[in-house]
């Protein structure tokens, strides 16, 4: 393969539509605007201008808050662990921690920590050490014969 033989795949890359370009172009003089109207002239909000009224999304008072310092965590199930043990990325045998987790590829970045879920099954005894994790989760480690240790996640205030 050369770099003259790229191409994108068929149907990735659609050609713009130029319009306003003479007839013979399909799409000339309205532009496929049809004739007349307001919406056929240019520096139009129909969506959004209310003729001077006050608009609808200031009349409606704001709803919610986004907590600015709330802990983001990266997710893990057990069936992904299982998954990586069976492939041999993982030692099942070992203590599995957050950097062995990194490391073997299961998740991208650590963040405020990881939390393991319950989604997946476990076929034998593992040992993880984790921020955080759900009570299922938890459940189905020990039902397994393995433990799984939730150590407290650092504030992200620091």
């Amino acid at each position: 393969m050369k770099l003259n033989e790229l191409r994108d795949n068929e149907g990735a890359a659609r050609k713009k539509k130029r319009v306003a370009r003479g007839p013979g172009s399909g799409k000339g003089k309205t532009a496929g605007r049809g004739i007349k109207g307001q919406k056929s002239r240019s520096g139009v909000a129909i969506g959004g201008y209310e003729g001077g009224q006050m608009p609808l999304y200031r009349r409606l008072p704001k709803r919610g808050f986004s907590k600015p310092n709330r802990l983001s965590f990266a997710v893990v199930n057990l069936g992904i662990i299982q998954a990586f043990i069976d492939a041999g990325k993982l030692d099942g045998k070992a203590e599995i921690t957050e950097d062995a987790l990194l490391a073997a590829g299961v998740i991208r970045r650590k963040l405020d920590g990881v939390r393991v879920l319950a989604k997946g099954e476990l076929k034998g005894a593992v040992k993880l050490s984790v921020t955080g994790a759900s009570k299922s989760a938890i459940g189905i480690v020990e039902k397994a014969g393995g433990s799984l240790a939730v150590k407290a996640a650092e504030a992200a205030t620091e």
